[in-house]
């Protein structure tokens, strides 16, 4: 089997809301093929759904950092791979250290848990949208909305300070960067473990009702772990929920047929959040999984620690899964996509991003009917150079 060069692994889209269409290609030919990595390591890339859910789902699959391989050419190296995970950061660990923390961290995530959040999260979208139409438009959505909320939100559930949002939301933004050099990688990534390893131990001394107080409370994780479920908490959870906002805006907007059925029935707002995660996928690079034995895998042998990337985007496209795929369809039941993951390591937020989610699109839309682009579209800059899809800014108007 020919391995496709991961070093021209495109980035770059021909259409902002579709992967790369080499995915697809190569998923006609096989859901798995062979790709050389950018550090000359020969491993596999996954691209169908059914191949992508069984891996995630495999226990045999290891998620730790240390055999992890990134496969697009960055500056740096990603400062989370080749590495023993730091304390904490439970995507990057196997049982049974991940099933401990994770198990502590589910308390917290619980769709009861969420429910009791709604009516908090219904004021912060709110107060943002208020905040929209005191200052007039035009107005960024990005800075003014999509990243705003699930700051807000995130800081509030963690008892972080929302004034050091500056801080984290520059230091995340760099850590998933591909541009950042590695200095500016670890330096970023020890910015924001030393500022939560700080706020975990004050916590632990004068404890208050939120999820950092607790975890410190209970003993049943150490302050540098606490520190760093902080850290991945906060980071991955506004800019994957941002990423989400401001990317679903543009969606709509440019298929005004689907935001008229959302504005007509806000009903649909269950139905037309999973299918927006599972069109736009935002995680675009792929996860990382290295087996711990040869295992057997559509007609060829994946070796014990060979690197396999699951596309997310391209499973989430698999026509064999998802009919007319590369179609926005807000009354889909895509039910089963990968836009959180699979398995064990299931995004553990994604209670908490779908309850967002499901509050801000009827009420940004509902609030402003006559939203709409204040821009061309080639002028919105794209974040294609990180590993979370997004939009940089998406500037609006709505008078």
């Amino acid at each position: 089997m020919t391995p496709y060069d991961a070093a021209s692994l495109p980035t770059r889209r021909a259409n902002p809301f579709d992967p790369p269409p080499e995915l697809a290609e190569l998923r006609e030919r096989s859901p798995l093929c062979r790709l050389r990595y950018p550090d000359g390591h020969l491993g596999w890339l996954v691209t169908g759904y059914d191949l992508a859910r069984n891996i995630l789902a495999d226990p045999r699959f290891s998620a730790r950092s240390e055999l992890k391989r990134d496969p697009v050419a960055r500056r740096s190296l990603d400062p989370f791979y080749g590495a023993s995970a730091l304390p904490g950061w439970l995507v990057d660990m196997d049982p049974p250290q991940h099933t401990r923390i994770r198990r502590r961290l589910a308390r917290a995530f619980t769709a009861h848990r969420m429910r009791t959040l709604r009516p908090r999260i219904e004021q912060i979208v709110t107060q943002r949208l208020t905040a929209m139409a005191e200052a007039g438009d035009p107005t960024d959505i990005v800075a003014s909305f999509a990243l705003p909320v699930p700051s807000l939100v995130i800081c509030e559930l963690l008892g972080v300070p929302y004034s050091q949002r500056a801080d984290f939301q520059r230091n995340s933004a760099t850590m998933f960067s591909l541009e950042a050099t590695a200095e500016q990688a670890a330096r970023a990534v020890d910015d924001l473990q030393t500022f939560l390893t700080e706020l975990a131990a004050h916590k632990s001394r004068r404890p208050g009702e939120d999820l950092l107080s607790v975890l410190a409370s209970d003993g049943e994780l150490s302050i540098p772990e606490i520190a760093g479920v902080g850290a991945l908490l906060l980071s991955a959870g506004h800019e994957t929920t941002a990423g989400s906002l401001g990317l679903g805006v543009l969606a709509l907007l440019s298929h005004p047929d689907q935001l008229a059925r959302l504005v007509k029935d806000p009903g649909l707002a269950d139905t037309a959040v999973e299918e927006l995660l599972r069109y736009l996928t935002i995680f675009q690079f792929g996860v990382p999984r290295s087996p711990l034995e040869d295992v057997p895998l559509a007609g060829e042998i994946v070796r014990a620690g060979e690197s396999v990337t699951v596309s997310l985007p391209a499973a989430n496209r698999d026509p064999l899964r998802f009919p007319d795929p590369d179609r926005l369809d807000i009354g889909r039941h895509p039910s089963g996509h990968l836009a959180f993951g699979h398995g064990m390591h299931q995004c553990i937020g994604q209670n908490l991003a779908r309850t967002e989610m499901r509050i801000a699109f009827p009420a940004l839309f509902g609030r402003f009917p006559r939203l709409r682009l204040a821009v061309p579209p080639h002028q919105i800059p794209l974040g294609q150079d990180t590993g979370f899809y997004c939009v940089h800014r998406l500037p609006v108007s709505w008078s």
